[in-house]
C-alpha cells in the first residue's frame, strides 16, 4: 500500500506541488503526469467550485495526492472537501488557538473531532465506508495558514493546538497585513515569517510556503522548508506563452 500524504508530510519529506485554478481535469492530469508530490486545488482564491475540484481529483489517476484550500474555516466547505476526497485540507487565516482548535475539530470525525458524517467520493460511494471512516483521523492532512500579523503573535498558543500537521505561511496576505502588500522581502516581513519558522520547528512540525517561482522558494527549501507550492497554473501558461512568443519574435528579427 502506498504511504499516505500525511505520513510524508509528518516524516518530513520534501514535497513539491503546485497551484491549480482553473477548472480543467486535463490540467490536473498533466500536473499528475509531470510529477509533482502533491496539487493544492484553491477554491479561496478561484472561480472553482466544489464539482469543480471533484473532477480535478479524479482526473488524477496517477494518484496524486490533492489538498483543497476552503474559502474559510467552515464546516460545509470542510466537510465537502474532504467528501470529495481529497488528502488534506488548507485552511486560511488562522488567527488564534481557538481557530486552529476548530479547524482540526472539523477535520476529524467524533471523537477527535466533530466531522460530519457522509457517504461521497472519499468513502467510495459506500463501498469503503467502514475503512474509510477508521483511517480518516489518521490519513487526513490538517494544514493551517499563518498569513496575519495577528496570527504571528498568537502563534505560541497556535502551536500548541494538537493535530495540526503543518503551518503553511501566506506571506502576501501576511504583507497585507502589514500595510505592506507585496513586499515580501521587505525586513518586517521577513523577521514575522522567521518568527513563525522557530516556533514551529520548536514544535517539531512542518512548514510549507509558496512561491511564484523556483527562484522563490529555493532560499525556503535550503532553510528547511518542506511542503512548497510553486507557481499557479495561469502563471504558468502565461509566462510558458509569453516565452515562446519572445523567441520566436528574436528568431524573426535576426532573419530581418
Amino acid at each position: 500500500m502506498n504511504e499516505t500524504f500525511k505520513k510524508r508530510l509528518n516524516r518530513g519529506d520534501l514535497l513539491i506541488g503546485t497551484i491549480i485554478t482553473i477548472a480543467s481535469p486535463e490540467i490536473g492530469e498533466i500536473y499528475s503526469g509531470a510529477g509533482f508530490d502533491w496539487l493544492f486545488i484553491d477554491l479561496e482564491h478561484s472561480a472553482l467550485s466544489v464539482k469543480d475540484a471533484q473532477v480535478i481529483l479524479q482526473s488524477t489517476s496517477l494518484g496524486t495526492p490533492c489538498l483543497i484550500r476552503v474559502p474559510s474555516l467552515d464546516d460545509i466547505w470542510i466537510k465537502k472537501a474532504l467528501d470529495i476526497g481529497a488528502s488534506g485540507i488548507i485552511i486560511p487565516q488562522v488567527k488564534t488557538a481557538e481557530d486552529a482548535q476548530k479547524a482540526v475539530q472539523l477535520c476529524k470525525y467524533p471523537p477527535e473531532g466533530f466531522r460530519s458524517v457522509g457517504i461521497g467520493r472519499a468513502q467510495g460511494y459506500g463501498e469503503n465506508f467502514q475503512e474509510y471512516v477508521i483511517n480518516a483521523n489518521d490519513n487526513i492532512a490538517v494544514i493551517i495558514q499563518i498569513e496575519h500579523k495577528d496570527a504571528v503573535k498568537n502563534m505560541g498558543d497556535i502551536i500548541k493546538v494538537a493535530g495540526i500537521d503543518s503551518v503553511f505561511i501566506g506571506p502576501y496576505d501576511l504583507s497585507a497585513s502589514m500595510n505592506k502588500i507585496g513586499r515580501i522581502a521587505d525586513a518586517d516581513i521577513q523577521n514575522a515569517i522567521a518568527q513563525v519558522k522557530e516556533i514551529a520547528e520548536r514544535a517539531n512540525i512542518p512548514l510549507g510556503i509558496f512561491g511564484a517561482t523556483v527562484d522563490a522558494v529555493r532560499p525556503y527549501i535550503m532553510n528547511g522548508y518542506t511542503l512548497v507550492a510553486i507557481g499557479i497554473d495561469t502563471m504558468l501558461i502565461s509566462n510558458a506563452a509569453k516565452g515562446m512568443i519572445e523567441k520566436i519574435k528574436h528568431i524573426g528579427g535576426n532573419i530581418g
